[in-house]
């Protein structure tokens, strides 16, 4: 099962990286920018077939993939006559569309993943239903059997219970009339919950059993949009505090430190908690299904994120270079000047490589931490 949660994730992994390169191709192709080739992979070509302008292909190395859009730098030859189709003569406003549709696509599997979780896989919940009534309690004086489905409590229908159980520890000690589903039969059962010392709270002595609960359309929508920004917002923390975190990963690594499951994962590491996720015996197939779910949003609303840094080679470099265009004209604008040439980004040659190599450093060092001292959820 643990080999099926990592070839699962690798797939999803390349799905998604697909899907970036595939809001690229659309956007770009919408704007008449000429697209020459859309790979999945890199290194040597596996496969490929021209279709139209564009050759469409899968390659040997499966760690990414891109969408060749023709024109990118001032420098660049396009065919004769479609001079006007470079991605460079397009409008400020339309590479930024065309840029940043791959992070929204990653943002969108995250949200539909997410939406998926809640309207159709279901998630585990606590249910009105008891499992167990603890010995010597007030559940147990009041009558209550396990089996029983509490339908309400003080004649307020129970909805969702994970909100409506707080009616209990809320009670100070007043009496509660339940209505409870025993066995077909509706029965009323009163009782006064009492204090607990050690939960700090009023109980009645019940175990609540557990259960798969789906929302409807319009409150999946919802929770999903509040667990995307949830993610979007851990996103942004983690990569802000990024920086910090190097040295620690750094002692992990070569200095046999324990790894911090909160700390920084590569995808070898990512790959292998799905494969902890899925294989595990702790949870049901519901949850190991939904936890998979989950790591594969939490990863793409990451790498959307993180593909925005305003620094190149990411999409959000480039994007920095247009917005910069952009100012500068305005610039020239207001000193009513012509509009200066677009900013050559392999003038920035020397400064994207730097970010490669530190790149490609940490990527290594991740690669080693997560063969050598991996980190694990304990499932």
């Amino acid at each position: 099962m643990e080999i099926l949660g990592i070839i699962a994730f690798v797939l999803a992994l390349l799905t998604s990286v697909m899907f970036h390169e595939l809001g690229h191709f659309l956007t770009a192709r919408k704007f008449g920018m000429r697209v020459s080739e859309f790979f999945v992979g890199f290194g040597r070509r596996i496969w490929s077939v021209t279709r139209g302008e564009t050759e469409y292909g899968i390659k040997a190395i499966p760690a990414g993939g891109y969408c060749r859009i023709e024109g990118m730098t001032p420098g660049d030859e396009m065919p004769a006559g479609e001079e006007d189709r470079a991605f460079i003569r397009a409008s400020s406003l339309k590479k930024l569309i065309v840029l940043g549709a791959g992070s929204t696509a990653h943002f969108m599997i995250g949200f539909l993943l997410i939406f998926s979780i809640f309207f159709a896989v279901g998630y585990t919940t606590l249910t009105p239903t008891i499992a167990q009534v603890s010995e010597n309690s007030v559940a147990e004086a009041a009558g209550f059997k396990a089996g029983d489905e509490i339908l309400s409590i003080n004649g307020k229908a129970v909805e969702e219970w994970s909100v409506d159980v707080k009616q209990i520890a809320d009670s100070k000690g007043a009496e509660l009339r339940f209505e409870v589903l025993r066995n077909g039969e509706k029965l009323t059962v009163t009782a006064a919950p009492s204090y607990n010392e050690e939960a700090k709270r009023y109980i009645l002595g019940v175990v609540s059993a557990l259960g798969t609960e789906r929302d409807g359309i319009f409150e999946s929508t919802s929770q999903a949009g509040r667990a995307t920004w949830f993610l979007t917002k851990e996103s942004v923390k983690s990569l802000i505090a990024l920086p910090t975190k190097v040295p620690q990963l750094f002692r992990q690594t070569f200095m046999n430190e324990e790894r911090d499951p909160n700390g920084l994962v590569g995808v070898v590491g990512a790959a292998r908690v799905s494969g902890e996720a899925v294989g595990s015996e702790k949870l049901n197939g519901n949850e190991r299904l939904t936890t998979f779910i989950l790591l594969v949003a939490s990863l793409n609303v990451f790498v959307g994120i993180f593909n925005l840094l305003p620094i190149l080679p990411l999409d959000g470099g480039h994007m920095a270079v247009a917005i910069a265009d952009e100012v500068r004209a305005l610039a020239a604008r207001l000193r009513k000047k012509p509009r200066p040439a677009p900013i050559d980004v392999n003038v920035l040659t020397p400064i994207t490589g730097v970010v490669v190599v530190l790149l490609g450093i940490l990527t290594v060092i991740l690669v080693i931490a997560d063969i050598f001292n991996p980190v694990s959820l304990n499932l």
